[in-house]
């Protein structure tokens, strides 16, 4: 496919997530799929980036040239964070590696991960019922210590923290995204995720309402509902509700994209737009399904 990015405003570029292909905690999902097979597909569908996956190499002499042959950019990559239970100063030298990656990258943002206050043991392989709360009393001190991160990381990297609201972790409801964002400071940014946002139970349009201003990187994700609605009565797993099929691209499911280009084309935002369906590729083909989510992008921009 010939790249046409004609369709999106200056400033705003398409990226795909490897997780398409290859899954970053399912192992056994696309285990036999390459990085170059994985690059290949993605150039060939029109995308202009891609996202971090746990086979890409983490040296930039690498990196760099496997992407920029095929005329692609790192658009960012996920950071499992804990500052929920750390202190900032040991944040400070976990990030130090990855951080200077993707600075090195070029990248503009980072994509954070709350991985602290989840079950012990295989989290996202319990029951979706069993996720800790952070308690009330908590979000203040956390939201200080997200705050102090993000200026860290714009300080030392030029980074902007984008803050994953993610199913099974601390961040998951409308009310518990709005209580941490309310109370951090302007450096720390938003990751607006369609997919999780259907999955916490609200229509992603009111973080663009209320936050429209502090997001800084945008997910594409879209959601098979009967399957959803399933994996919540028989109260799955979330690594089970991957395996049967509730995420998947734009175009696929019952999510309504229209808000994101208008919120787009109206200039209040500027970055990558990432495609992204953790899906099984042995049911879901990858190039054929993120051929299809760039293509429904197409469509809702030019509609």
């Amino acid at each position: 496919m010939t790249t046409d990015t004609t369709f999106l405003p200056s400033g705003v570029r398409v990226a795909v997530s490897p997780l398409s292909w290859t899954n970053d905690v399912l192992e056994d999902l696309g285990t036999d799929i390459s990085v170059e097979t994985c690059l290949d597909e993605a150039a060939d569908a029109g995308y202009q980036g891609m996202e971090l996956g746990r086979k890409f190499p983490r040296e930039p002499a690498m990196l760099m040239p496997m992407l920029e042959q095929r005329g692609l950019a790192l658009a960012s990559g996920w950071y499992s964070g804990k500052l929920a239970e750390t202190a900032v100063a040991d944040e400070k030298a976990a990030v130090e590696a990855h951080a200077g990656l993707l600075r090195d990258m070029g990248c503009r943002v980072m994509v954070y991960g709350e991985v602290a206050m989840m079950a012990p043991g295989a989290p996202l392989d319990m029951q979706m019922s069993a996720r800790r709360l952070m308690p009330s009393s908590d979000v203040g001190g956390y939201a200080a210590r997200l705050t102090e991160f993000s200026r860290y990381l714009d300080g030392e990297f030029g980074l902007t923290l984008a803050y994953h609201h993610h199913l099974m972790m601390v961040a998951e409801t409308f009310d518990e995204i709005s209580a941490i964002i309310d109370a951090t400071g302007p450096q720390a940014g938003l990751l607006l995720d369609t997919g999780h946002a259907v999955g916490g139970g609200f229509d992603y349009t009111r973080l663009i309402d209320r936050f429209g201003d502090r997001i800084v990187h945008i997910h594409l994700k879209d959601v098979r509902a009967q399957v959803m609605a399933s994996v919540r009565a028989k109260d799955l797993s979330f690594n089970a509700g991957v395996r049967e099929g509730m995420f998947t691209v734009p175009g696929d499911g019952t999510v309504d994209f229209a808000p994101i280009a208008r919120f787009v084309k109206a200039g209040g935002y500027r970055g990558w737009l990432v495609v992204e369906a953790e899906q099984d590729p042995a049911k879901a083909p990858p190039k054929p399904a993120v051929t299809r989510g760039y293509l429904h992008l197409h469509d809702i921009f030019t509609a």
